[in-house]
């Protein structure tokens, strides 16, 4: 048997591919969009990928089951637990096999047995890997199950997707589901969808792989006896979820086209941005002091980095074409991270290094936290805080107002209009894309408070700080 560990950084999303060597044959657990790293590592290993299966309908990218089915005809193993409202929609247009806990399928010699951990999202199974034909478990692949250090959180159903009421049935679920989890034997490896930075879970670690021994020592999760109990913690203090984890639900669940169908973005030339501005998204992909220095006037400011995907999520509306300024040779990359959680209408690039200085024409001012503070205190700046709430809850400026920065679209007309607006973010990074956001929606008095709450915390005086818990 061969095991492979896939992972993507940028929305620190795991997969895996299982191959029977002896059979040539390969499937591929919770795929991503991007299924070339697959199709290359199963060339590399002499394998055919055949199938794939899903622990769920995933909220946070782009699933690659329809894409792998549409493209070359593999098996999709699909959930067939939860209510009507937790059916995949495009089963009926691909070889899709609906699984029941306690059911097995194979790939080759390898043998994978389905159980049912509802308590993410009501459809949740995990996969028990058996290698030939033997009764003990060499591991599960838990997906939004269990975590290394966590759990998946019950919650996204109400936070992002709105179905009411489905917070406290979700952890209830989980409880029960960890029961099921703890009677396996201690040895058995654990393989999850996710590593630190997802969104999917409040403190996830970043060791990628566990076992359930180990889970069962150290997991908070698992040390929880008394089911109330466990229902309040896991209900708490939960990060805020991104906008686009609603858009991930519909289009895992209904399908999305494949890649191949998707048009390659055109190059436009420099001159056309102002024009492009005026009908689509124009996305600035420098970092965010070069940004800050000068600007085309209706861009935002996502730096293209690590967090460029999550953050485009937050920030880019997916029902707009969408014109980034970025190196040319970036084209394909941005493509592909944009893809990646459904963001397809990406139709144009011009080269920002073809910007000429003429173009950019709009600028903010940065200033220090003190000069904010004593602005501040003298009722001269309003202080936005664009904070995650548990940030805020933890410790803030009693003066500032918060707004989450990938709220600021639906939310920026409860801000004043008559004093500037000085925005901070926990260390300055965040708030330069909040400017940016401000800006392109015409609330152009702003400014960036350098350094951040990290800043202004060493400048305030104890009573100025206030908690929210």
């Amino acid at each position: 048997m061969l095991l492979r560990y896939f992972y993507d950084e940028k929305l620190a999303q795991a997969s895996y591919m299982v191959g029977c060597q002896k059979t040539g044959e390969a499937i591929v657990i919770d795929p991503a969009r991007n299924i070339e790293p697959y199709l290359k590592e199963a060339e590399k290993e002499g394998l055919r990928i055949s199938a794939t299966a899903e622990t769920h309908i995933h909220a946070d990218f782009v699933s690659g089951t329809r894409e792998f089915a549409k493209r070359l005809g593999t098996t999709a193993y699909l959930s067939d637990e939860g209510d009507a409202s937790w059916k995949y929609g495009f089963a009926s247009e691909i070889d899709a096999r609906l699984v029941k806990d306690g059911e097995t399928f194979k790939v080759g010699n390898v043998t994978l047995e389905v159980m049912h951990t509802p308590g993410h999202t009501p459809e949740h199974i995990s996969f028990v890997l058996y290698d030939r034909d033997q009764t003990v478990p060499m591991g599960i692949f838990t997906g939004d199950f269990v975590f290394v250090g966590d759990i998946g959180r019950p919650d996204l159903l109400e936070e992002a997707a709105g179905i009411q009421g489905t917070t406290a049935l979700g952890a209830k679920q989980m409880f029960q589901s960890l029961k099921r989890f703890k009677q396996l034997p201690d040895f058995t490896q654990v393989w999850p969808g996710h590593g630190a930075g997802s969104a999917c879970g409040k403190a996830l670690g970043a060791v990628p792989t566990s076992t359930v021994g180990y889970e069962k020592a150290t997991n908070w999760a698992l040390q929880m006896e008394d089911e109330a109990a466990f229902v309040k913690e896991l209900t708490t203090d939960q990060p805020e979820p991104p906008n686009y984890f609603a858009m991930m639900k519909k289009v895992n669940k209904e399908g999305i086209v494949v890649t191949t169908e998707v048009d390659r973005p055109r190059l436009a030339e420099a001159n056309t941005v102002e024009e492009l501005v005026k009908t689509m998204q124009v996305v600035d992909t420098r970092d965010g002091k070069t940004f800050g220095a000068g600007h085309v006037p209706g861009t935002i400011n996502i730096p293209y980095n690590s967090k460029f995907v999550a953050w485009a999520g937050w920030l880019v509306d997916f029902n707009q074409d969408i014109a980034i300024l970025a190196a040319t040779d970036q084209l394909e990359t941005i493509q592909t991270d944009l893809q990646s959680i459904g963001l397809d209408r990406f139709v144009t690039l011009i080269d920002v290094e073809k910007l000429s200085a003429s173009q950019l024409t709009e600028s903010y001012p940065d200033w220090t936290a003190d000069k904010a503070i004593a602005a501040a205190e003298a009722g001269d700046v309003y202080v936005l805080d664009v904070r995650n709430k548990t940030e805020w809850e933890k410790s803030h400026y009693e003066q500032a107002h918060r707004i989450l920065l990938g709220k600021l679209v639906a939310r920026h007309e409860e801000l004043p209009s008559d004093q500037p607006i000085a925005v901070h973010c926990a260390s300055g990074v965040r708030s330069r894309m909040a400017v940016s956001v401000l800006q392109s929606l015409g609330v152009k008095n702003v400014i960036n408070i350098e350094g951040g709450y990290a800043a202004i915390e060493d400048v305030l005086d104890d009573s100025k700080i206030a908690t929210a818990r």
